[in-house]
Order: C-alpha cells, then sequence, then structure tokens
C-alpha cells in the first residue's frame, strides 16, 4: 500500500493542532441567552488529557471499545480522542435510534464503557449491563455524581496517562451502517483511513485554514460529517459551531457566521424553496429583481465558457447581487467561502443559482464503507453534474460486467487508503463487497468522462425492470421529484409492472397554505385527498420530469399519502435514505390496488 502521509493517525491530528493554535476557538455552543460561548484547543487538549487518564483507570486499552448515544456535541469529540489516544475503538450512535439497535451495536462490538447524553435515554439502556457481558460501565454525560463524565474528568485529572501513537492500520471507529435493508453492519475504519480522507479532502479547497468556522449540521456517528467536518477541521486548526437544533439553523448561521458547510442537497433545496417561497409572498420589486439576477445568471454562463461577456446581462446580474444575493449571503452568516454536498446527488440547476449567489456548493461523492469520500468537486477543480474526480491516493474503476450488455457505465469500484478493513464480526458479508485485490465494490453505477470525472447514473440493486423490459433507476427520479415544494417524501416504484408509479408525501404545511388561498376547506387529511389538490402536485411533478426522463419512466398514477416517511418509523435510515421494503412492504395492498 502506498505511504500515507504524516500525521497517519488521529492522536497527532488533535495534538498538532493544541500545540499549534491553543489559543483558537475549536467548539462553540449557544447558551440560554441565544450566545455562543467557545472552547479553546487549549481548553479541549487538557479535558481529553483527564478523560483519557480515567478511560485508562476503568481498563481501556489497544483495541478495546468505546461507545457513545449522543447527538454532536463537546463531549463527543472529547470522548473520541481520549478513546484514541490509547488505542480504543470508538463506537458512535445515534440519539434518535430504537433501543434494540443500541443493544444490537453495544454488544456486537463488545463495548466496555458507554458514553450517554441525557438521564431519559440513560433510562432507556439503564438494563444494559446486565444484558451485554462487555459493558462494564455507563457514564452519563448531562450528569453530576459518580458516574458522570464530569467526575470522570476530574478522577482522570489525578492519574495522567500519556497517549500512544496508533499504528496507521490500527481500527479508530467501528460506524456501523443504518442499513436500508437487514441488521446494521459494523464498519471497521483504521487511523489510516481517517486521516488520509480528511487531509486529501482539505487539500481539495485550498481557501480553507485555521480560521475555517463550520456549523455543525451532519452528525458525527456518520462518517460523511465525522472525516469531513470534525476530523477535517480539527487537523486544520479550525472552529465548528454546534446548531442549537434543525430548526434554527438559519438563525444559528447569523449567529456563527459559518466560512465553510459540510451539509446534504436536502439543506441547500430547503433554503432555496424557502426563498422561493418568500419572495412569491412578497412579490414586488424584490421578485423582479430575484428572477432578473437568476436569468443573467444563466445568460453568461455560455458566454463566459468562451471568455466572452455581454455588458447589458453583466449589469443586470451585478444589480441583483448587490440589491438581492448579497442579502441572502449576509443572511448565511456573509462569511460563506463554500459548501460540501454529499450523501445524494445535487440537483443542477440549485448548484448553479448557488454559484451565481456567490456560495458555491460543491458536489461529493463516498460511502461509510471508504472513510467515505471517494470523488470531490473542489474550488481548484469542479465539473457541475458530476461527483468530482477521485481524491489523492484513491482509484475508480468502472465494472461493466455486471450491467446490462451494451451500458455505457458499470459499478464504481475503488480502491485506495480509504478502503474500510471490513466488516466486524461479518466475514461473509466483508467478501461480498471487496474485490481479491483489496477494492470494495459501492453498489452504485456510475460512468467516467474523459478528464476523470465520475457521474453517478444509478444504484445496482435499487433498478427494475419493468414488464416491458426497460430497466429504471428510481432514485434519479426521486431526487428531482424531491425539488417540487409540495413533496416531503417520495417512492418510484414499478419492478415486473406495466408501468411506474409513485408513493408522494406531501408537505402538509404547503398543502394548507395552498388550500386557504384557493379557498378549499377541510382538515388536512381531507386536504391530502382532495382531487383538486392531489391534480395540481401531480402535475407538478410531472412538469418537473417531462423532457428529462423517457415517457416509461414517468410515473402514470400516484398514491398520497398521510404518513411521513421517518427514521422514527422505519422508513428511513438515520442518514435518511429511503428503506425501499419497508415502505413497499407497508403499503403492499395500496400498490396491488393501483395496478389492478
Amino acid at each position: 500500500m502506498e505511504k500515507l502521509d504524516k500525521p497517519d493517525n488521529l492522536v497527532e491530528f488533535l495534538e498538532s493542532s493544541v500545540a499549534k493554535h491553543p489559543d483558537r476557538p475549536i467548539f462553540g455552543t449557544k447558551n440560554p441567552q441565544g450566545v455562543y460561548e467557545w472552547l479553546t484547543y487549549r481548553q479541549i487538549g487538557r479535558r481529553v488529557d483527564d478523560l483519557r487518564g480515567a478511560l485508562a483507570g476503568l481498563g481501556i486499552g489497544r483495541g478495546d471499545a468505546v461507545g457513545i448515544i449522543a447527538n454532536n456535541r463537546t463531549e463527543w469529540a472529547i470522548a473520541a480522542y481520549a478513546t484514541y489516544g490509547l488505542g480504543g475503538r470508538f463506537v458512535p450512535m445515534y440519539e434518535a435510534e430504537l433501543t434494540k439497535i443500541w443493544q444490537y451495536i453495544v454488544t456486537d462490538s463488545a463495548v466496555k464503557v458507554l458514553f450517554v447524553s441525557k438521564p431519559e435515554i440513560l433510562e432507556k439502556v439503564k438494563d444494559f449491563p446486565e444484558k451485554i457481558p462487555t459493558l462494564k460501565k455507563m457514564i452519563l454525560i448531562e450528569g453530576q455524581g459518580q458516574d458522570s463524565m464530569a467526575a470522570l474528568e476530574t478522577a482522570g485529572r489525578e492519574r495522567p496517562v500519556k497517549a500512544i501513537r496508533p499504528d496507521t492500520d490500527e481500527i479508530a471507529v467501528l460506524i456501523y451502517t443504518s442499513g436500508t435493508t437487514g441488521e446494521p453492519k459494523g464498519v471497521l475504519l483504521s487511523h489510516g483511513n481517517c486521516t488520509s480522507n480528511s487531509m486529501a479532502g482539505v487539500s481539495m479547497y485550498p481557501e480553507l485554514n485555521e480560521q475555517g468556522v463550520s456549523l455543525s449540521i451532519l452528525p458525527w456517528a456518520h462518517s460523511y460529517g465525522m472525516t469531513a467536518e470534525l476530523n477535517a477541521m480539527v487537523y486544520l486548526g479550525g472552529s465548528i459551531g454546534f446548531i442549537e437544533s434543525v430548526k434554527t439553523v438559519v438563525q444559528d448561521m447569523a449567529l456563527v457566521r459559518p466560512t465553510w458547510l459540510i451539509a446534504v442537497p436536502r439543506v441547500f433545496n430547503r433554503i432555496y424553496n424557502g426563498l422561493w417561497e418568500k419572495l412569491n409572498e412578497q412579490g414586488g420589486l424584490a421578485r423582479k429583481l430575484f428572477v432578473m439576477g437568476i436569468e443573467a445568471g444563466k445568460k453568461r454562463r455560455e458566454p463566459a465558457a468562451s471568455g466572452r461577456s455581454d455588458f447589458i446581462n453583466d449589469l443586470k446580474f451585478k444589480l441583483a447581487d448587490k440589491i438581492v444575493f448579497a442579502k441572502i449571503r449576509q443572511k448565511m452568516g456573509g462569511r460563506l467561502m463554500g459548501a460540501m454536498s454529499g450523501s445524494a446527488a445535487m440537483n443542477v440547476d440549485i448548484a448553479h443559482f448557488f454559484f451565481d449567489v456567490g456560495i458555491p456548493i460543491y458536489d461529493c461523492y463516498g460511502m461509510t464503507e471508504t472513510s467515505p469520500a471517494i470523488a470531490m468537486n473542489g474550488s481548484l477543480a469542479y465539473r457541475l453534474g458530476s461527483v468530482g474526480r477521485a481524491i489523492d491516493k484513491v482509484r475508480i474503476v468502472i465494472d461493466s460486467s455486471v450491467v446490462e450488455e451494451g451500458a455505457k457505465d458499470g459499478e464504481i469500484v475503488v480502491y485506495g487508503p480509504n478502503v474500510m478493513k471490513g466488516y466486524h464480526n461479518k466475514p461473509e458479508k466483508t467478501r461480498e463487497v471487496m474485490t481479491p485485490d483489496g477494492g470494495v465494490r459501492t453498489g452504485d453505477r456510475g460512468r467516467l468522462d474523459a478528464d476523470g470525472y465520475l457521474y453517478i447514473t444509478g444504484r445496482i440493486k435499487e433498478q427494475f425492470k419493468l414488464e416491458n423490459g426497460k430497466f429504471v433507476f428510481p432514485s434519479a427520479l426521486e431526487e428531482d421529484i424531491s425539488l417540487v415544494p409540495w413533496v416531503q417524501n417520495v417512492l418510484i416504484y414499478g419492478e415486473n409492472r406495466p408501468f411506474t408509479i409513485c408513493l408522494v408525501v406531501p408537505d402538509f404545511l404547503m398543502v394548507e397554505r395552498y388550500a386557504e388561498k384557493h379557498g378549499i376547506s377541510g382538515d388536512i387529511r381531507q386536504l391530502v385527498g382532495n382531487v383538486e389538490i392531489q391534480a395540481m402536485i401531480t402535475g407538478e411533478i410531472q412538469k418537473v420530469l417531462q423532457g428529462r426522463y423517457g415517457g416509461y419512466e414517468i410515473p402514470k398514477k400516484f398514491i398520497y399519502l398521510m404518513e411521513g416517511f421517518t427514521a422514527e418509523n422505519g422508513m428511513l435510515t438515520q442518514t435518511m435514505k429511503l428503506k425501499r421494503r419497508v415502505v413497499l412492504e407497508k403499503f403492499k395492498d395500496r400498490i396491488d390496488a393501483l395496478y389492478a
């Protein structure tokens, strides 16, 4: 394997930044008065040292597992880096998860010490030590007394333990994929996996340095948030402010004033739809200038690509930028240099819009099994519509042998220092995805252009064949449909059927506003079942798909649902991926009736 750049372990990631930037802020949390309070690298370094001593006193050593059930917070990072310093494995879990999933993960990974964020979660797991032989201690983060994190840190201060330097191949984290099917799989990621991935990502954005500030939106319990935000910002010596909640993201942006965002398309789609909704309500000059700016942005792209410009069009764009786009930038903190988007494909039109506004969004691609980054667009090189080129030291191969004959794409296979060590306790599952020569099969379909930019064309397992033999890739259709403001969730289906259908969960707030505006009465259940409203949403969906897809792909019939797809009801994973099998099973009778 190619030798990795230093530092090649997460312990040195933090220690290096503590030494270089001791007085710079690292984590910021909003206090009850709505003001962000920041801790420095020096303060965090000391707390990590204290907790490391305490964990050593509890018997944590090389290869031992330390778990945590918590959302992103200062203590999450302290527990992680203290564990790394003992050569231990960190096992993060989501707060919004089923108790049986926590129990499975703690048991499977043989967690010895479990950190729990809140008393209400501790109540749910209080009997775990009786059920799980390896679990020796549970520590409450938001609490006082003997088994609190505060007490543990105090005790550790009295018996310091020097941090070890883990080998690059030692396991740093066990990230459990929530999985769209079956039980969770524990992905074994080494220190080298994590450090090489963060460093390769950072190199794509030369504008990032120790002055960088991120607003933490994505969970660190997922490899994307952990690698692209936590570890990358720690490596740089940058700062991370925590959102208060998903409902306060816009207000928190204004307070934290981030220079960089790590997010998913859904975040930007909501911002985009929210802008249109507000401007449509306001009307008047503001809306006219907004539309003029968007149109001018579109018109200046083609001439700009060939080195030409249009004076009048450029003037229109500058006017809209000064009066309207500048306000959008200010609302997002006024300092955003750009954003990374992953987990799903970014709509090209929305990406163009944010580029025009002055907040470039760079589409990236990866998976937990690759730490996660595989390919990225960046400020030095990008191509909208693609997910970028392979990151440093990573190689992408397109295997066309697993798709239909004559296809111009194939399964994406990845090689490099980002490839996981395997699935914990699952050798057969590991063999299914790992190639004999050390690559990992992604399960995604894609193609590479002449310049090495990767385009995702579908998901191998999710594609289905219609009765007429034609293939449909539902995720692409669903991503475009999700841009319709009246749609909250969507699923496309048609396997071995004569045509495709669409299951839609409407955005209930938008539906109520539409009904009020058009004089349609009834409660929300009646409104969702209203023929006029359904026809309007159906028309908007078909309008979005026309011209982009073949007639056989566009759904012919629709089912409107009252129950949203959520992680709580098991229809989405924790990273908001659709559990198709669960949804299809739940609504099987209605689907069969529709085809009948």
